[in-house]
């Protein structure tokens, strides 16, 4: 299996990796657009996520019970349990916030994995963490595979305003 389509995907579909060279070339396009409306949903995250949006102040409620709502006993990826040291549960978003500012808040953009691989993942876009798994932990990929973002980014070319 190749890291671009997963098992059942139609000759049709888009390579994973096609898929993102189109979302960075929308989000490139639409990053340097951002509007007021752009920033307020952005910080919205922040106080969604953290009480008064200061990641200082701990989570807040909401955000706590998304997350109970949206795991598991085990982290998606590792498949260690949340309650281990250092696989605390984390909420990350699969297209970045630092580069898809306006996805921050999208719940279909978010999922909670490990602090580990949480940290591990980093910034990185979903096809460079695809890569990066089957390069470093090959044992993990097939588990990233029900998270892929296909459909966020199918849809980033449709919820995007005229530019």
């Amino acid at each position: 299996m190749s890291p671009t389509n997963s098992p059942g995907d139609s000759q049709a579909e888009p390579s994973l990796q096609a898929l993102f060279q189109q979302a960075d070339k929308i989000g490139k396009k639409r990053y340097h657009k951002l509007t007021p409306q752009d920033f307020e949903d952005y910080r919205q995250y922040d106080h969604w996520r953290y009480i008064g949006g200061d990641s200082e102040c701990g989570s807040t409620e909401a955000s706590k019970q998304w997350v109970k709502d949206h795991s598991d006993y085990h982290c998606p990826i590792c498949e260690i349990a949340f309650r281990q040291p250092g696989h605390h549960r984390t909420i990350d978003h699969k297209l970045p916030r630092s580069q898809y500012p306006w996805l921050s808040l999208n719940f279909a953009n978010l999922w909670v994995i490990c602090q580990i691989c949480n940290r591990e993942k980093g910034e990185r876009h979903w096809f460079e963490y695809e890569q990066y798994i089957l390069t470093h932990h090959p044992d993990r990929f097939e588990n990233l595979l029900p998270a892929r973002p296909n459909q966020l980014i199918k849809n980033l070319r449709n919820d995007m305003p005229q530019i």
